[in-house]
């Protein structure tokens, strides 16, 4: 695993990755241009914000994984989990995913919080399976994306 920053090109092209897997899995293509804008606007992360990028690296050096931490109001959010669909089922998310709790109790955080959608029942699932309840959709997805699945992950005091 290697901490990197924002803007590292792996994480970039991983990032763009998942945008075109999120557009395909929800029929984006053909949305109106003005949904379209707000839903970018609502995604947008603010580099200023990100308390972390992390990538899972093979041993080969491929990049197969990411995730990022933001600071969302009060709460620490994770971003942009992915996994390189040829690396899906080694365990890459769920230590991704631990490795940024880790990353947000050492940094103050009572709870880390999460947006995701009915058309990635894989993430939901590990997400249940790692610990994470259902809360109700959070701003900036209210909006554009009101059927959105948002979690949580309250640490013990």
């Amino acid at each position: 695993m290697e901490r990197v920053p924002w803007d590292d090109e792996r994480a970039v092209a991983l990032r763009r990755l998942m945008g075109r897997d999120m557009a395909d899995r929800y029929g984006l293509h053909d949305e109106p241009a003005e949904l379209s804008e707000k839903r970018s606007q609502a995604l947008a992360v603010d580099p200023d914000r990100v308390r972390a990028t992390l990538l899972a690296v093979l041993p080969d050096g491929t990049a197969a994984g990411h995730i990022a931490l933001r600071r969302l109001h009060d709460d620490w959010e994770v971003k942009r989990l992915i996994v390189t669909e040829g690396a899906r089922r080694l365990g890459i998310g769920r230590t991704l995913l631990e490795e940024a709790e880790r990353i947000a109790r050492d940094g103050g955080a009572h709870r880390v919080i999460l947006q995701t959608g009915e058309k990635q029942p894989e993430a939901v699932a590990m997400y249940r399976r790692l610990g994470y309840s259902p809360i109700p959709v959070y701003e900036p997805y209210v909006e554009t994306m009101p059927h959105s699945l948002c979690f949580e992950k309250v640490f013990p005091s």
